[in-house]
């Protein structure tokens, strides 16, 4: 019998001959990563142990972006325990304000996640490096200070549901509009504690900044990871990371012949079990928008064109890489956003950041009426830099849009991709980008 991507990885970081679905396997992770809100209890629980130092100081991420810059006392003290911990460990990768990002956007760019790593992270949006061809998952705080102890953690080997999408994308189409589709399909408990594994000619054509945007929201599924085979683009990616790297980092993580043998067999195999298959024809497919309150309630954007917005967003680990500053940029160029709607666009990281500047980008965000942040989570969870008052609408290019996720819980966040942000923001009112670009 054969075994899917994910049961593969999972077997090779356990010292076990064969797992299947449903048991209880201890694993060996690769890389751990904390972020402001999630790190410190870990922290606490790891001091709790007795424990002197971490399993090992370079599998171990911390990355302060929820709340930071701090907002607030508090996200300072939380911030500042994450600081002292990685100096008294001697953390490798911890990224302080200036050098970090938004976590998910971060650690693929700086190339601390590759095909077939086992990651766990402290927030659920970990499954976003499943396009990478890795088990990524999100997990506790409890499990992380297990992690940092001695480097394993507990999990109970999931099912896989494969996804196949089959046509031509339409203009305007991408990552985001098939992720939201797929979702608004099976609902956003239709993937529960399941792997979502995407593939098809469809995936086969698109980009790392797409495949990562439908990776992400895998968990909006209650999806445990959503994973891609690693492939041609995934190998061009990577080796086109280490090469902005140092010589000192790509010595560290040198990328030999025999890694990419291996990555050529990360494949699920024929015969492999699936717990369903869906096949989709995204042919028709257009520019899609989840309305309040579930990532579920899909509906076209040409068909909202009543909605009256107070605020887009444009950013996030879902939508903040540069690709998808482009896009809207391309579409906002030479306009102005609607007047008395405010446009906030934060790119993920500050490499993105400086690449927004120097094409021109963040000038055209701002001279059209935009704000152009520094790199954050802030409005995506309602911690700053965007909360909404009571009555309030927003377009975001987030991934959650539960009851007051943004702030008030009488405000309303929906989701979409860059292009229906850009031109609904000129509009003022939700829109297919057709209408403007």
């Amino acid at each position: 019998m054969g075994y899917t991507i994910a049961e593969k990885i999972l077997l090779a970081h356990t010292d076990t001959k064969d797992i299947k679905p449903g048991e209880f396997i201890e694993a060996k992770i690769d890389l751990a990563l904390g972020n402001d809100i999630t790190a410190p209890f870990a922290i606490e629980e790891f001091r709790k142990s007795g424990v002197k130092r971490v399993f090992n100081n370079k599998k171990i991420v911390l990355v302060p972006d929820h709340f930071a810059p701090a907002k607030d006392l508090k996200s300072a003290n939380q911030c500042r325990i994450m600081a002292d911990f990685a100096k008294e460990q001697k953390i490798e990768n911890y990224f302080e304000v200036g050098c970090m990002g938004i976590e998910h956007a971060l650690l693929p760019e700086k190339g601390l996640v590759l095909p077939g790593d086992l990651v766990i992270g402290a927030d659920s949006h970990t499954c976003t490096y499943g396009a990478l061809g890795s088990f990524a998952t999100g997990a506790g705080s409890t499990d992380l200070a297990r992690a940092f102890i001695d480097g394993r953690c507990w999990f109970k080997v999931p099912q896989t549901i494969k996804f196949t999408y089959y046509g031509k994308l339409n203009k305007w189409v991408g990552g985001k509009d098939l992720i939201l589709y797929t979702i608004g399909s099976i609902g956003v408990d239709g993937a529960s504690e399941k792997v979502m594994e995407f593939r098809g000619p469809v995936i086969d054509r698109l980009s790392m900044d797409d495949r990562f945007a439908m990776s992400n929201m895998a968990i909006e599924a209650g999806g445990v990871t959503g994973i891609i085979e690693p492939d041609a683009v995934t190998f061009d990616y990577v080796k086109g990371v280490y090469s902005q790297q140092s010589a000192v980092h790509r010595k560290k993580k040198k990328l030999s012949t025999m890694d990419y043998g291996l990555w050529t067999k990360l494949k699920s195999d024929k015969d492999a079990i699936y717990e369903k298959v869906y096949e989709y024809d995204v042919s028709k497919l257009e520019p899609l928008v989840a309305c309040p309150h579930l990532p579920s309630n899909v509906k076209p954007a040409s068909k909202l064109g009543n909605i009256i917005l107070d605020q887009v967003v444009i950013g996030s680990c879902t939508n903040g890489r540069i690709s998808d500053l482009r896009i809207a940029a391309k579409i906002i160029k030479g306009k102005k956003i609607k007047q008395g709607l405010r446009l906030i666009v934060i790119p993920a990281t500050q490499k993105i950041y400086l690449e927004a500047v120097k094409e021109g980008l963040a000038e055209i965000f701002v001279r059209a009426g935009g704000v152009f942040s520094t790199p954050t989570c802030g409005p995506c969870l309602g911690g700053h830099m965007g909360i909404l008052a009571e009555g309030e609408r927003c377009l975001a290019t987030t991934n959650r849009n539960f009851v007051g996720r943004m702030g008030s819980p009488k405000s309303e966040v929906y989701l979409t991709s860059p292009a229906v942000a850009a031109a609904s923001a000129i509009k003022g009112r939700i829109v297919h980008p057709g209408e403007v670009g």
